[in-house]
């Protein structure tokens, strides 16, 4: 195998296909290079494929159809054990009956290294997730946190060029898993190392990802960096999927370069940019992130601008989230920042609100 330059990708799955009954296919078709010290997350609703996918790259399944390469090498035959993987799994998988220090010896006895070298890299493992005090406890002595902790460091002990997360964070309440997001981010930042990442939290794979690959019905339906995938959503899935966003449906009126004039059931005609979107006369679904949406006060009028009535307001204290009834539907949500300059507005009443067409976009009905 001649020698591998850094600009190919570490991990590469072709045409990647799995099924376990020979008729459906839960991954179809999968394409997908990640880098070499690059943080992926695959992200998607449960039975998306995401999973499958990790567990193919860890050696758990076996693909149906194509290859999987890591650093130019085919893993398919490969056993999991001898692909020097680190993995952390939801429920730590920690040895019950085995101290900290001893849970992270194993991967190091099992690769044959002497003791000195052992306790040396258990011990730096451990101070890289602050658990050092801890070495000599059981895992049943530890919090969540804690066990997730360890088992990090556990994935991290043998240094490998490439580690697998499946929800790691999942069990954790609400201010650990934040904080456990922003410590992962930075060990990996200091590492270097390679993260595949499987989460269905789109707040933690926005967080956390240098790109996100959203899953659906076994595809990924976008690959891109965070903010591209937030603000530039390529189809109706992944506008729903990832944040807040206002859907309204309704038919293609005209045709006008990057962009279309849009036809609501009301007879609202909204203009948009024509991202994903066929020819006059068809269906389309707008998409439309809430803090995109605005009150006019009469200076500049935006090329979308609708009388809305205010149904709900509900107090979020940096921003007031307002329920609107808008162009047909009465679920529309706009956040209102609370600002010293913001009018203030009351429940019932009429204001008139617009938005800019670059905002707006024009995705697959």
């Amino acid at each position: 195998m001649e020698h591998v330059d850094n600009s190919d990708p570490y991990v590469v799955f072709d045409r990647v296909q799995k099924t376990y009954d020979g008729e459906e296919l839960v991954v179809k078709d999968l394409n997908l290079a990640i880098d070499k010290g690059e943080f992926l997350t695959m992200l998607g609703p449960s039975g998306s494929g995401k999973t499958t996918c990790l567990m193919m790259l860890a050696g758990f399944e076996t693909a149906t159809f194509g290859e999987i390469l890591i650093d130019g090498k085919p893993i398919n035959n490969i056993p999991p054990h001898k692909r020097g993987i680190g993995m952390v799994f939801q429920n730590y998988a920690l040895f019950p009956h085995m101290t900290i220090g001893e849970n992270l010896g194993f991967p190091l006895e099992v690769r044959g290294m002497g003791k000195s070298e052992r306790e040396e890299k258990i011990k730096r493992a451990l101070a890289m997730v602050q658990m050092e005090n801890f070495i000599g406890r059981r895992p049943a002595q530890l919090s969540g946190g804690q066990q997730q902790r360890v088992a990090l460091a556990r994935a991290l002990v043998f240094e490998p060029e490439l580690v697998l997360m499946d929800e790691p964070l999942g069990a954790l309440d609400k201010n650990l898993r934040e904080s456990m997001q922003y410590e992962i981010k930075h060990l990996h930042e200091q590492l270097g190392v390679t993260v595949v990442y499987v989460t269905h939290d789109q707040t933690e794979a926005l967080t956390m990802s240098d790109r996100i690959a959203v899953f659906d019905d076994g595809r990924i339906q976008q690959l891109a960096k965070p903010a591209d995938l937030y603000e530039r959503p390529e189809n109706a899935f992944v506008a729903q999927f990832i944040g807040e966003n206002n859907k309204m449906n309704g038919t293609v009126e005209a045709v006008n370069g990057d962009y279309a004039d849009v036809k609501l059931a009301d007879g609202s005609l909204v203009k948009a940019l024509r991202v994903n979107v066929g020819d006059v006369g068809e269906r389309t679904t707008l998409s439309l992130r809430p803090e995109r949406a605005f009150m006019i006060d009469g200076k500049a009028t935006p090329e979308n601008s609708f009388e809305a009535r205010v149904e709900e307001l509900i107090y979020l204290g940096d921003h007031i989230r307002s329920r609107l009834s808008i162009c047909g539907t009465s679920d529309f949500i706009m956040k209102l920042p609370n600002a010293a300059d913001q009018h203030i507005v009351s429940e019932g009443q009429s204001i008139r609100v617009g938005w800019s067409q670059e905002d707006c976009r024009a995705l697959d009905a």
